[in-house]
């Protein structure tokens, strides 16, 4: 668990740092900072995308995940939930949701985030997290002087999901496999793309509700893996 509380640690710091650069910025360069990091993350978002092997792991992953995130209703429980927390921070608070949503994806959507926590739930160090702190903590800066307190409130999410990870793969590490890493980072490259269109107000994506899909990405990955490959 060390890599993922440096990890958490290195976001908190630079959303610290970015929450104090703020309040010293004009509102025209924190637009333009939003403006790039929407673009970052669609470009991100494709990158990993194109790693599939698989496309119909990632669009069954996608069409399940959708149906249980809309039946869940995830999306409006997370508004809720940031909003309470929001009222808290009204003054540096920014947009709350938008804030802890973005920085949770970018975080841990990645394939650095899964095969590190991976990494250090097999026993085999944590290095990769490491390196992944340190580009986590001077994204948390960009993030946190645009789109406010959320970011900080992300190191949560962050260490549940790593935590997560290396939990399952000191129980179940045969089944993380390569084709599994490579579809679930497809998944979240999709969720990655619909998180940008709605950083540059293209289209409002209900991101959250499609969140389910990196569960069943896992699944339908391993199947085709399995009986398929």
């Amino acid at each position: 668990m060390t890599g993922t509380l440096i990890n958490v640690a290195a976001v908190i710091a630079g959303s610290i740092i970015g929450l104090t650069f703020k309040k010293k910025l004009p509102q025209k360069v924190i637009d333009v900072v939003f403006q790039g990091i929407g673009l970052v993350t669609f470009c991100i978002g494709v990158y990993m995308f194109l790693k599939s092997e698989w496309l119909i792991v990632v669009v069954l992953s996608l069409l399940f995940g959708g149906i249980t995130g809309g039946l869940l209703d995830i999306n409006l429980r997370v508004q809720q939930w940031s909003n309470r927390i929001k009222g808290r921070f009204s003054k540096t608070g920014g947009n709350f949701s938008e804030g802890l949503t973005t920085a949770f994806l970018l975080y841990c959507m990645g394939a650095m985030a899964i095969l590190g926590a991976l990494d250090e739930g097999l026993g085999q160090g944590y290095e990769l997290l490491l390196t992944k702190s340190v580009l986590d903590g001077f994204s948390s800066i960009a993030l946190s002087s645009a789109l406010g307190i959320g970011v900080l409130f992300s190191a949560i999410p962050l260490f549940l999901f790593q935590g997560g990870i290396m939990l399952f793969a000191i129980y179940f590490g045969d089944f993380a496999n390569e084709l599994v890493i490579n579809e679930v980072s497809a998944t979240g490259g999709v969720l990655l793309c619909g998180l940008a269109l709605n950083i540059l107000q293209i289209i409002k994506v209900r991101v959250m509700d499609l969140l389910p899909a990196l569960l069943y990405a896992v699944i339908f990955a391993y199947i085709c893996g399995r009986y398929f490959a």
